[in-house]
């Protein structure tokens, strides 16, 4: 299992010249940074006199950060997991008609769970960012920036799984799909960006002016 590997190495996994792990495993893996993090900057906030206010708040971003964490790391193996089902659909036989009819239709369905995974990814990951400003703005300002590079590392997981999203969409010759998934994919993008940069232009007021 990859995501029981040390630091070190899964990134000697990753830099070796086998495809998997890749960009998706990464994006997944950015995401339970994500939800790490702000869990961390709520367990920082509890049991402080001075944010007694929003306690019940943190405690329950807490819990809520802990669950999408184990999620994203389940996916860090899932994302290989399907690119592999994938690359074995290609090597199918296809001395027949029927053959190559059967090939190309596992390998269509195969496409398909190819791009819905990272597309499950890019929507768990979205689901924390409004956590992650909450978090920012009512958290112990202590530890602000690490909230911020929580929505950074958030961001990056978003967008590298919608590419991975689009770059299946490119192999699969169902066009209501294809419209469905791309339509979902350009919102989730527009929203993640619009996030991360309403944070991290306020950061900037609040360490410039405190």
């Amino acid at each position: 299992m990859l995501a029981d590997l040390t630091i070190k190495g899964f990134l000697a996994e990753t830099s070796g010249n086998a495809p998997v792990p890749g960009g998706g495993s990464i994006s997944a893996l950015s995401g339970a940074i994500a939800s790490a993090l702000t869990e961390m900057v709520s367990n920082l906030t509890i049991g402080k006199k001075k944010y007694s206010e929003v306690e019940s708040e943190m405690k329950d971003i807490a819990t809520r950060m802990a669950v999408v964490r184990d999620k994203l790391i389940e996916n860090i193996d899932r994302d290989s997991e399907i690119y592999n089902r994938v690359f074995e659909a290609f090597k199918l036989p296809k001395r027949t008609e029927e053959e190559k009819a059967k090939r190309s239709d596992v390998i269509q369905e195969t496409t398909k769970e190819a791009a819905m995974v990272p597309m499950s990814v890019a929507e768990e990951i979205i689901s924390i960012m409004p956590s992650i400003s909450e978090v920012a703005h009512k958290g112990n300002q202590n530890a602000v920036t690490d909230a911020c590079v929580a929505m950074m590392a958030a961001r990056t997981g978003v967008l590298g799984a919608l590419l991975n999203v689009r770059i299946n969409l490119s192999s699969i010759k169902d066009s209501t799909f294809v419209e469905r998934m791309t339509t979902e994919a350009d919102t989730l993008e527009r929203r993640t960006i619009a996030m991360e940069k309403e944070l991290l232009d306020w950061v900037k007021t609040v360490l410039l002016y405190e």
